[in-house]
């Protein structure tokens, strides 16, 4: 069941349902190949390594797709996505559990929504991207 948000439901510190994801290799390989990047850091994990990483990087934007993922998952069917600001801040590998969270930050009287994001490793509490979001919701 979807929940439909009301701008009379929401309340500023209102915390999203927190999403979590782990890539895989798999997983950052194919998106990879659908997205077009050919930057060997996302899937050679021998050229990685050269670069001084531990092991292939989960890409940037699947950083944001995550976090997409977690403010579409709370708006439901009903609500719509208007904005998105993304930075990231720290790379994440295979394996690494990430930890999508979001707090509302403000209300306008015409159903915005907007929210302040963060994605952390859970290993170590780094911040791997953080952001903001604007989601129209009902009045």
């Amino acid at each position: 069941m979807t929940t439909v948000h009301s701008v009379h439901s929401v309340q500023v510190g209102d915390q999203l349902p927190e999403l979590r994801r782990t890539p895989s290799r798999l997983q950052l390989f194919r998106y990879s190949a659908v997205t077009w990047n050919t930057h060997r850091i996302h899937f050679d994990p021998d050229y990685a390594e050269a670069e001084g990483y531990p092991d292939v990087l989960v890409q940037s934007h699947l950083h944001g797709a995550f976090l997409v993922s977690l403010c579409t998952g709370w708006m439901g069917e009903a609500g719509r996505l208007t904005r998105l600001e993304v930075s990231v801040r720290r790379y994440a590998v295979p394996g690494d559990e990430l930890v999508c969270r979001g707090e509302v930050t403000g209300i306008e009287p015409d159903g915005l929504v907007h929210v302040r994001l963060t994605e952390t490793r859970e290993s170590d509490g780094a911040v791997c991207a953080e952001g903001s979001a604007t989601i129209a919701i009902a009045r």
